[in-house]
């Protein structure tokens, strides 16, 4: 028959096998809780992936395409002559006749 003492030793092991299981099994469920959010890292993480090579290969296209042909002839309008206009720094004042009808120039006395 069983002693009283194998029968503590015997329920004190079950008490600490029962606190390990307990133990592991939130280990368990805190591994799980990471390898979930692990998981959804990964695929948001793919995804960017993926729209940066979309957006990288559409670059490249853009780049690779060649610039539309300039006709140079077209590019640069030359109006006639009579439509051409100076710049107002450029253009000379015009003489300014006095009240007398006489312009500034003839009024001076160049022998003086």
């Amino acid at each position: 028959m069983a002693t009283l003492l194998s029968i503590n030793a015997l329920q004190a092991s079950v008490a600490q096998a029962e606190r390990q299981v307990q133990k592991d099994q939130v280990r368990v469920n805190q591994d799980a809780d990471r390898l979930e959010t692990s998981r959804a890292q990964l695929a948001k993480d793919k995804q960017t992936l993926s729209d940066n090579q979309r957006e990288s290969n559409q670059a490249t296209q853009a780049t690779e395409q060649p610039a539309p042909s300039v006709n140079l002839s077209s590019a640069i309008e030359n109006p006639p002559r009579s439509a051409q206009q100076l710049p107002a720094e450029l253009v000379q004042p015009k003489p300014s006749i006095n009240t007398l009808g006489q312009t500034i120039g003839q009024y001076i006395n160049i022998t003086a």
